[in-house]
């Protein structure tokens, strides 16, 4: 398959993702006719034009949804910078005309990242819920959700994994330290030690690692997440899909395929760390996979705690499934919260952050 066709295999998928429907997904992709940078007909003018057609009638939210496809799969050449600039532009007018959805900023030693919030600040601090996409995902995809996760009691933040979208932290094995500094700098905003991580891909990858490590963090949700074969296993590598290689090769930095292959081991969880991830783990898997080995549920089967699957019968992400996914993510996060408040409401001295009263705020492997 060569590299557009590839693009839009790929892309059909995250447009269903989006909601977006199927015909007018292929409507526009059949106007697609080559990726150069400048050409009218090229993969980010033709989605950047649609953007617009759908920002001038009024429809915010959908006009992200093609502006989040044109910068697909990363913002390398100036059409995509543009669209990556106009999908957080838009969603940032949009949230505008409601209440309750801020933006949060944050400096890191590294770089930089931002989020999209709601529920931060309450009289009494909620508990925390992480949500991230993966390697060809931006927050503006996932942030509607925010109005209704801070109705079901979160103090919700929706970001990015290293290097994707606005987040210019380079990806890499200690990525996962984004994630406690996040914590650390929601603390009083938020009740931090009571967090869920709803991490998709890989950033699912990064929540393990630091559950493994930050016990404030209570419960990873994740789909299709790699775990140590996909980074791990030579004999896996020449199934990776060339768009999947190219977009790691582009966070990670690495000059060549053959770097990156180099690199890619050192990300691997260990069974060590695995044993460490004492928290519920709930993941989505797909039974035919193109990018994650089905050797990752084995692992996490054999090693961590508690760790549960739903198996759909589809590709990576489950495209075909998201209701029966998004039911299956929510109920285990919904379950979660009721167990904490009923055992709040039994037990003396019991609060619905301290749900594991018996280990350490913070611990697990060295870091």
């Amino acid at each position: 398959m060569d590299h557009l066709e590839e693009l839009k295999e790929f892309a059909r998928l995250h447009a269903g993702g989006q909601g977006m429907k199927p015909d007018h997904a292929a409507g526009v992709l059949a106007r697609i006719d080559n990726d150069t940078s400048g050409d009218p007909a090229s993969w980010a003018a033709v989605w950047t034009a649609e953007g617009k057609v759908a920002a001038a009638r009024g429809d915010l939210l959908d006009a992200c949804r093609h502006y989040a496809l044109a910068r697909f799969p990363y913002h390398a050449d100036d059409d995509r910078v543009l669209a990556q600039r106009l999908c957080v532009d838009t969603f940032d007018r949009w949230r505008k005309g409601r209440q309750g959805i801020e933006r949060v900023e944050f400096k890191h030693p590294d770089g930089t990242f931002s989020c999209w919030a709601a529920g931060l600040d309450a009289p009494r601090p909620r508990p925390l819920l992480v949500v991230m996409g993966g390697i060809v995902s931006v927050k503006e995809q996932w942030a509607p959700l925010l109005p209704l996760l801070s109705k079901l009691g979160f103090a919700a933040v929706v970001t990015e994994l290293p290097g994707v979208g606005e987040n210019t932290l380079p990806y890499a094995p200690d990525s996962w330290r984004m994630l406690p500094f996040l914590m650390d700098r929601l603390q009083g905003r938020a009740a931090v030690d009571d967090t869920a991580m709803l991490a998709l891909s890989f950033s699912g990858h990064l929540a393990l690692r630091t559950a493994a490590r930050d016990r404030r963090v209570r419960q990873v949700l994740t789909v299709g997440a790699p775990v140590s074969e996909f980074f791990a296993d030579p004999t896996w590598w020449p199934r990776v899909p060339g768009i999947t290689a190219d977009t790691l090769r582009r966070l990670t930095g690495a000059a060549t395929t053959d770097e990156l292959r180099a690199l890619l081991p050192r990300f691997a969880l260990t069974p060590q760390e695995l044993h460490a991830v004492r928290v519920p783990v709930r993941y989505v898997a797909s039974s035919r996979d193109e990018i994650i080995p089905a050797g990752e549920q084995a692992l996490l089967r054999r090693f961590a705690e508690d760790a549960r699957f739903k198996v759909f019968d589809d590709v990576h992400g489950s495209p075909a499934h998201l209701g029966a996914m998004r039911r299956w993510l929510f109920s285990a996060l919904l379950r979660r919260r009721l167990a904490l408040r009923v055992r709040a409401a039994t037990g003396p001295g019991r609060s619905a952050g301290s749900a594991r009263p018996d280990r350490p705020t913070r611990g697990g492997v060295p870091s």
